[in-house]
């Protein structure tokens, strides 16, 4: 006699393979999509679009790799805020940054920085 129906199989076990593969997508997906750490922005204006005119004697800031020359001088971060004050007319007079060669983002970060810190908030960010 023939049998044309299914034999008696035990019932099968779920492959797990695909959802292992599934969760491994999901989190390389997940670590590349989330953020780690702080966006940090610095509030510059670039020198062809400030919105006030500049004024009085110059205050040209030059910086590279940690040193700083004011107006062509070599000047000691620390020390920039106090030769800064003589040649401000007025507390919201704008300070030209301009980089040197070799100069890096961190520079610019930590000059305006400090510049801040001393209460000097119109800053101006000329290219190199």
């Amino acid at each position: 006699m023939f049998r044309f129906g299914p034999a008696h199989r035990p019932p099968r076990r779920p492959a797990l393979t695909p959802m292992i593969d599934v969760v491994f997508l999901l989190l390389v997906f997940f670590m590349l999509a989330a953020r780690f750490g702080q966006d940090v922005g610095l509030a510059l204006s670039p020198a062809g679009q400030v919105a006030g005119s500049y004024s009085g004697p110059p205050r040209l800031v030059e910086f590279s790799g940690g040193a700083v020359w004011l107006n062509g001088v070599k000047t000691d971060m620390a020390a920039l805020p106090a030769a800064l004050a003589p040649l401000m007319p007025d507390a919201d007079a704008l300070v030209v940054l301009r980089p040197r060669a070799g100069a890096s983002v961190q520079d610019t970060a930590e000059l305006t920085d400090a510049l801040r810190a001393a209460g000097v908030d119109a800053l101006v960010l000329m290219e190199p």
